[in-house]
């Protein structure tokens, strides 16, 4: 039996209905039986980054219990919404934190990325800006296959939000397959 792959999810919507952190929750039954996947929790009570406040209190709480999960796990899969053509800035407020520190979690870390949109590009100039963002500060990032869910009211139950299109849960476990062969390449682990 492999050695189990650890993998954190962090969710970019703080929504209640978002599409996004529906497949976030979707991922554990899509994903292969070698690749564990763990839901980080929420960022919404982490302050606007602050170079004064960083100076004088340090990194919330909140801030450190996402370094000591990135840090413990083998990979993350960043599942996000697009805002004006971007990274949410609750994400990316939680990144502006995390990169302050000399040791940085981020790097070397495998990262997948996946996004939901009610749109055509399926949140496609997030995800392009997410990489930008994170190869700043050493993240490593897996490329192929890459999941944009367009049209996502289409794709998910109007009531429940589980996902109930075939071709995307295909898509996504394709991704998740191929993403735990690269961690195992990456990481060592066999």
């Amino acid at each position: 039996m492999p050695d189990a792959i650890n993998t954190l999810v962090i969710c970019g919507s703080l929504r209640k209905g978002s599409y996004n952190a529906a497949l976030a929750r979707a991922l554990p039954a899509l994903a292969p039986p070698g690749l564990s996947i763990k839901p980080a929790p929420s960022f919404a009570g982490l302050a606007v980054y602050n170079f004064d406040d960083h100076q004088a209190t340090g990194i919330p709480a909140l801030g450190t219990t996402f370094v000591n999960l990135i840090r413990a796990a083998d990979g993350l899969i960043i599942v996000s919404p697009e805002y004006n053509w971007s990274i949410p800035g609750g994400l990316k407020n939680l990144i502006d934190w995390i990169s302050r520190l000399k040791d940085q979690p981020f790097e070397g870390k495998a990262v997948a990325v996946q996004s939901c949109a009610t749109g055509m590009l399926g949140g496609a100039r997030m995800q392009y800006h997410l990489r930008q963002s994170l190869a700043s500060i050493g993240a490593q990032f897996f490329i192929k296959p890459e999941v944009f869910v367009n049209f996502s009211a289409k794709k998910f139950d109007e009531k429940t939000l589980e996902l109930t299109d075939q071709p995307t849960k295909d898509m996504v476990k394709l991704q998740l397959e191929t993403y735990e062969k690269f961690l195992r390449r990456w990481t060592g682990k066999t």
